[in-house]
């Protein structure tokens, strides 16, 4: 099916972060897992690929790892886990559990609808547009924080989300900030719908925002204060 007056929203690579606080042997993985990609006078960490959850995660002797190529949240961590469980299945000594960070999350989406990325340069704030040299106008958004490549076609990239409910916000809020701004075109009598936000996440994330917007309040008076002094 053509993207072409379709609004939707597709997960493209999820990178998380993991710590084993412990060194590695990353000869010993080696050694007993021959298909890794390991060349040290190159790079120092070790390439270790899955074929299911497709992803490829580094490894550094230090025993920090960074997982890419997973389509969701979910799949990132389970990615990271059989790693761990493939390697201590084989004799690799790991001896505790990893804390697993989600990085970023790069996303394509669709409004279904053509932007007018000249007077969005203006309609829009925190924007770069240079037209000569890449043909989309980069936004970036204060909440969520995330940065959003838009395209004449209607077609957006977005990237910084740390998770998925956080891209879904982002592509709404600013579907409904280029309406307002009549910045978006529709072809047809019905507009696009983008899929629909799950109710449960988006509560999680709204009590997040409004805790950590809580705390900023809490702690700028204080700065004050030690600025006085």
């Amino acid at each position: 099916m053509s993207d072409k007056g379709r609004a939707f929203i597709n997960i493209e690579n999820v990178v998380a972060s993991a710590t084993l606080k412990q060194q590695i042997d990353l000869n010993a993985i080696v050694r007993v897992f021959p298909g890794v990609e390991y060349r040290p006078e190159q790079f120092p960490g070790l390439v270790y690929r899955l074929k299911k959850p497709k992803t490829a995660t580094l490894i550094f002797s230090s025993g920090k790892m960074v997982c890419t190529g997973a389509k969701s949240e979910r799949q990132a961590r389970k990615a990271v886990l059989k790693v761990i469980d493939e390697l201590k299945r084989d004799g690799i000594v790991i001896l505790g559990k990893p804390d697993i960070t989600i990085q970023n999350i790069v996303a394509s989406a669709g409004l279904g609808g053509y932007i007018d990325l000249e007077k969005a340069t203006y309609g829009l704030k925190k924007t770069m547009y240079e037209p000569e040299q890449f043909p989309g106008l980069i936004y970036r958004m204060d909440e969520p924080k995330v940065v959003i490549l838009l395209f004449a076609s209607g077609k957006l990239v977005c990237t910084g989300a740390k998770r998925e409910i956080q891209v879904g916000i982002a592509v709404n809020k600013l579907q409904q900030i280029l309406e307002s701004k009549s910045l978006i075109f529709y072809e047809g009598t019905e507009k696009p719908l983008l899929p629909p936000l799950p109710a449960k996440e988006l509560e999680k994330e709204q009590l997040k925002v409004e805790q950590a917007r809580a705390k900023l309040a809490k702690e700028k008076p204080e700065e004050k204060d030690e600025a006085e002094d």
